[in-house]
């Protein structure tokens, strides 16, 4: 299905405090608890988080259902769609909802992070993989739930996989000359959600960071199964249930109640 991005313009949060939710709900929150203005700062002051009523809500379960997230307070945040054609009519319908957050990423994260328990993976492939296989060893590690995968060791101390990997690159110096790709991979966060989606069609994958469950959806650079990102800094966004009269023009962005 075809996908095509698109800027829908800028919304302010000078409450310091995104809300993304039903906007036909705002009004039965305090029927189902606390208004949605006290619930978003009780969530926001933890780290943010997903709001919804209790499961025997009436007219239906989960009837207040609302995502609420720290945001900058001083500048206009972005707001982007993914759409796809509707099943029911084709029209173009918003598939997924993207909000810059104007915040910076807390931390060192990602590709420059350390690794976690001081171990470390060890893989290599290309055209002279069978000759090093026969020589240095080395299993097959499936990185695609086809089984495809390069050939490698897996939970080697951070200083023997560097040992492993300049072996591995000192007999392609001194043979072939290339031909074979080498790659060590400490034991990051990053590397850590890469190996948890290994196995699954989607690349999905959660792991534990610091007492937080974190689920990661990876995305092949050759490949549509995920857009990349396209800013850098922490976004938050909502799938979309397809077009429905119902679900139309229903998104409230920092509602005035929010605000402090």
């Amino acid at each position: 299905m075809t996908e095509t991005a698109v800027d829908l313009g800028t919304v302010t949060a000078p409450s310091g405090m995104l809300v993304l939710g039903m906007a036909g709900w705002i009004d039965y929150w305090p029927h189902v608890g606390r208004p949605l203005s006290e619930r978003a700062r009780i969530v926001v002051a933890t780290g943010g988080g997903h709001l919804h009523g209790p499961e025997d809500s009436e007219p239906s379960a989960w009837m207040c259902e609302a995502i609420a997230v720290a945001a900058a307070a001083d500048r206009p945040l972005q707001v982007r769609a993914q759409t796809s054609a509707s099943p029911f009519d084709g029209e173009p319908t918003i598939a997924v909802l993207e909000v810059d957050l104007g915040r910076p990423w807390a931390g060192s994260t990602g590709l420059d992070g350390q690794s976690t328990d001081g171990l470390a993976d060890v893989t290599y492939w290309g055209k002279y993989e069978e000759a090093v296989h026969a020589q240095f060893g080395g299993d097959r590690i499936p990185q695609h739930p086809s089984g495809h995968g390069p050939r490698g060791w897996l939970d080697l101390p951070l200083v023997e996989a560097e040992a492993v990997a300049e072996q591995l690159r000192t007999w392609t110096r001194e043979g072939p000359g290339n031909g074979l790709m080498v790659s060590v991979d400490a034991h990051t966060d990053f590397h850590r959600f890469n190996r948890t989606s290994w196995s699954h069609p989607l690349l999905a994958g959660a792991i534990d960071l610091d007492g937080c469950p974190i689920l990661g959806l990876g995305w092949d650079p050759g490949g549509p199964l995920h857009t990349p990102p396209r800013r850098t800094g922490p976004r938050t966004g909502l799938p979309r249930h397809p077009r429905s009269a119902r679900r139309r023009n229903s998104t409230a962005l920092d509602h005035p109640a929010v605000r402090p």
